[in-house]
């Protein structure tokens, strides 16, 4: 493993061929466009039906809290450790003192699976609000073929439209970011020009008792909020590729969190004051539901193509950002070699854009709920539940290294992310619980396989690589 031009610099590791090309307004465009994309106009109708009423507009709240808990501790790790990957680096420098290179290669492993799905569920929505637009797109029963063959075709679009400079792809995505700020300004103006204050709040009896809707829903809202706010991470993921991380990381994620929050507030409050209730329950489509109440049927299909081109813009950022992991895991010879690879021209890691594309269109084929299930349970227990973890490690591990941003009131919001992951994690449904835990089990046995032909811990010496410390410390131990 390569070690920084000079110890606790920022700069790009040599020889990985990243161009540092993304500025602070890119970074959080990425973030936001990400995080936004087609979730809450889905997700609001199971919100409110999973709470069982307009209290749901505080499952928002709390699922911020958790966020923004949760990046503070991306902020720090971010900061201090900037590089293609993410979380890949963070658990690669926390760990390697004790189970040498297994954190790493299991978030690898999930992250190839995780991330895709979470892009999938994009792709899902927009399938969505295309069945609004087009005919035969959905019916009665939910997405037809046709609609389902369609989101294949999107996401072989998407990935083609990645292969493209990072300068560029900056650009891009902030394009895709005034549209998605278009589209949900464009609905929440439209709410409350038919606003019922009256019927906002018009909280359901002994919600908030202790055996309430609110509370007996809370868990599984949560799992629904959490899903809508990921993405404020995208930009850590970009790491190797953005300028002045140690200011531009810290900056993006923040600021892109309390948007988002205050972006999904005003529109869950503007919907439950211009739609029914029930109607709201069982919308596929309760964006476009506003907007042509508001403005009419011709208003409301430009507005809702906008609405779909925010949620291909999604996904194109969560797969710009994604396909950097097992990049980076496979220039430290934990991953497959493949991944390793950048694109001659283009300088993209080639095979992590394809495969995580592959993957996204094939969790397209099923339901929005199990999709958010599935890839919310395997990226709490690898990645939120690791970090925490890890933030704590390297302050004791590395008290040298160079943190250009430290958490506000550590260790209480680390404490908090915590407490509200582990909420989360058991909220799920109990099948993509086990689920998840059959894939870590199935990515352990993989690394042993590996560990056993590489002689490397558990059959062989760890290798310790402080590689951002400014002191940093190389060598093994056995």
């Amino acid at each position: 493993m390569s070690s920084p031009t000079r110890p606790g610099d920022s700069a790009t590791l040599p020889g990985n061929g990243l161009e540092r090309r993304i500025g602070p307004l890119q970074a959080t465009a990425i973030n936001m466009t990400q995080m936004c994309g087609i979730g809450p106009f889905v997700t609001i109708p199971a919100m409110v039906a999973t709470m069982g009423g307009p209290q749901a507009m505080f499952g928002w709240i709390i699922g911020a809290i958790i966020a923004l808990a949760d990046g503070l501790v991306w902020a720090e790790l971010g900061a201090a450790l900037p590089g293609a990957g993410g979380t890949y680096i963070y658990l690669r420098e926390a760990f390697q003192y004790r189970t040498g290179r297994l954190m790493p290669f299991l978030f690898a492993w999930s992250a190839v699976l995780f991330i895709p799905l979470i892009m999938s569920t994009g792709i899902i929505g927009l399938v969505q609000y295309l069945g609004y637009l087009v005919p035969g797109v959905t019916d009665a029963d939910g997405v037809t073929p046709l609609g389902k063959a369609i989101g294949v075709g999107l996401v072989v679009l998407i990935v083609l439209a990645l292969f493209r400079r990072i300068g560029q792809i900056g650009k891009l995505t902030t394009a895709l970011f005034l549209v998605m700020l278009f589209a949900v300004f464009a609905v929440i103006i439209a709410a409350f020009t038919h606003f019922d204050a009256h019927q906002a709040f018009a909280f359901t009896p002994g919600a908030f008792g202790s055996s309430g809707a609110f509370w007996s829903g809370l868990g599984a809202g949560l799992v629904i909020a959490v899903y809508d706010y990921l993405g404020y991470n995208t930009s850590a993921y970009l790491g190797g590729e953005v300028r002045d991380p140690g200011r531009t990381l810290p900056r993006s994620i923040i600021f892109s969190i309390l948007g988002i929050m205050t972006l999904y507030f005003l529109l869950q409050v503007g919907v439950l004051g211009s739609q029914p209730l029930e109607s709201i329950k069982s919308a596929t489509s309760v964006a476009s539901s506003v907007l042509e109440q508001a403005w009419g049927s011709v208003a409301a299909k430009i507005v809702t193509v906008f609405i779909v081109i925010a949620a291909i813009g999604s996904v194109f950022a969560g797969l710009l950002g994604g396909s950097r992991v097992p990049f980076e895991a496979a220039r430290d010879k934990v991953f497959l070699p493949v991944f390793g690879k950048l694109h001659p021209k283009l300088h993209l890691p080639t095979a992590g854009v394809l495969a995580m594309g592959l993957i996204t269109a094939i969790g397209s084929l099923f339901t929005l709920t199990d999709v958010i299930n599935a890839a919310v349970t395997v990226l709490v227990i690898i990645q939120s539940l690791a970090q925490v973890a890890a933030i704590v490690v390297l302050r004791r591990r590395q008290p040298h290294l160079k943190r250009p941003y430290r958490q506000v009131l550590y260790p209480v919001p680390t404490i908090i992310a915590l407490l509200g992951w582990v909420y989360v994690y058991v909220s799920a449904s109990w099948l993509s619980i086990w689920l998840s835990i059959a894939w870590i089990v199935l990515g352990v046995v993989a690394f042993l396989i590996y560990a056993s032909k590489e002689k490397v811990w558990p059959f062989g010496p760890k290798e310790i690589r402080e590689a951002f410390a400014a002191q940093p410390v190389s060598g093994v131990e056995s």
